[in-house]
């Protein structure tokens, strides 16, 4: 397993990241938690310019959520990965001035490949879902 430190590695290659970069000025600025048991959870208030339909927070937005709360879990554990195929479920609309709770899990661990999911709930109610294969970050030359 690679190992990352917040300075050095996967996050500090992630400054400039749109969900949590701290280098970004568009960045939505998602802070995450560590969980004892490895998973990673984090609390986001969305607004109206995140809305696609009225009233309602835009899928990629939320899909882009979900992939950024597994590929912090990722880090937390010290693995740098990047999404090789990421299945969202929606299961109901998600109010765009809502204040969501993400979390996610590493499922399977068979490295260079990492099996990752994730939730979208808001106000305990599950709205969306994510699974996901992450794959081993090849370093750029």
């Amino acid at each position: 397993m690679n190992s990352v430190n917040e300075e050095n590695g996967a996050m500090g290659s992630h400054r400039y990241c749109l969900l949590c970069g701290s280098e970004n000025p568009l960045s939505m600025r998602l802070s995450f938690r560590n969980n004892q048991d490895g998973s990673v959870t984090a609390d986001f208030q969305s607004h109206n310019h995140l809305q696609g339909y009225n009233g309602i927070m835009h899928g990629g937005v939320i899909s882009a959520l979900l992939d950024s709360v597994m590929t912090n879990c990722l880090f937390r554990n010290g693995i740098e990965a990047v999404t090789g195929e990421l299945t969202v479920k929606f299961f109901e609309s998600v109010p765009c001035n809502a204040r969501v709770h993400l979390s996610a899990k590493i499922e399977k661990s068979m490295s260079p490949l990492y099996l990752v999911s994730a939730q979208l709930l808001c106000n305990g109610k599950l709205m969306a879902g994510a699974n996901a294969k992450f794959m081993m970050k090849k370093v750029l030359v």
